[in-house]
């Protein structure tokens, strides 16, 4: 009889472990912000986008290690979209979020660059090759290099908040990895524990990886954007989103074809037309209307996008 209460009790473990891990994660990340001068979008971009990704990056090597290329593309599409519309647009409902001068001219525009790169190159010839892959991974360390170097700066936006004295710099650490690790951990725990749940409802395996487990994998981004916006850190939002999805393209799609070529065997013209959509409406919403601010409007628009794309997801399974 208890055995059949194990799955929820595991499912609600892996929610705390989410909640809780970004919680200290943002904590973490925002104190070593402020202690090193850097500002807390490069943060946000880089040591936390490459944190919260890590599920995406478990997920495309070992489809890419075991042959099945389409696995390893479909989940960063997949996910890259969520990011965009589903957590973007909850974050800046929640809290309307600061653009700066520098995500104008050059955060965001990398973002789409990288994202009509993965296009060219997908669509040209259907694969991303050994080639490529390493195209792709001189691009991440390049710009990498160039978020720390001309990131040294706290953000011309002071918000809400941050006056707040940082914490030492051995604890500011501890609570990022930790924050990190329960993520992770977390992440995985819920899916595995939500997927063993819907099996035993009946539900098709398609269902599964179409909701649980592509929504699964980007958890950690949700969950570190929704306590930001709580905690009016919407630089350290913005950087986590465009920092994932930059790292999903470059360094995981990147390290997963060095390993194997992939193939654009699952995707669709539709998967891929959503995808760039999701960060062309982030572009252009930094240069229309508030342009200082992603606002609750353009939240509604990336929702009512993400509303559309699942809705023909479910209509074509």
């Amino acid at each position: 009889m208890m055995e059949a209460f194990i799955p929820y009790l595991l499912l609600l473990a892996g929610l705390a472990l989410i909640v809780g891990g970004a919680d200290i994660l943002v904590d973490g990340s925002s104190s070593i912000a402020r202690r090193a001068g850097i500002s807390e979008f490069v943060i946000g971009l880089t040591i936390v986008g490459f944190g919260t990704s890590c599920p995406e990056l478990v997920v495309s090597l070992n489809g890419a290690i075991k042959g099945l290329a389409d696995i390893s593309v479909g989940n960063v599409v997949g996910s890259n979209i969520f990011n965009t519309l589903l957590i973007l647009g909850v974050t800046a409902l929640i809290a309307p979020i600061p653009i700066t001068e520098s995500n104008r001219r050059t955060d965001i525009p990398v973002c789409l660059f990288v994202t009509l790169l993965l296009l060219f190159f997908g669509l040209y010839n259907a694969d991303i090759s050994r080639l490529e892959g390493i195209i792709f991974l001189c691009v991440f360390t390049a710009y990498i290099y160039f978020c720390f170097k001309t990131g040294k700066s706290i953000e011309e936006t002071e918000e809400e908040g941050e006056a707040a004295k940082p914490k030492p710099v051995w604890l500011a650490i501890i609570l990022t990895v930790a924050g990190l690790a329960a993520l992770v951990f977390g992440g995985k725990l819920f899916v595995d524990a939500a997927t063993t749940l819907a099996r035993s409802w009946g539900v098709s395996d398609k269902f599964i990886a179409v909701t649980l487990l592509a929504g699964g994998t980007s958890l950690p981004e949700l969950a570190t954007c929704v306590v930001a916006a709580f905690k009016h850190k919407g630089q350290l939002a913005l950087g986590n989103i465009l920092g994932s999805n930059v790292f999903n393209i470059l360094l995981i799609l990147g390290t997963s074809a060095v390993v194997t070529p992939l193939r654009f065997v699952s995707i669709s013209a539709v998967d891929l037309a959503v995808m760039l959509a999701a960060v062309l409406l982030v572009f252009t919403s930094s240069y229309t209307g508030k342009r200082d601010l992603l606002d609750r409007f353009d939240a509604s628009l990336l929702l009512l996008v993400e509303v559309g794309y699942l809705a023909w997801l479910f209509i074509t399974l």
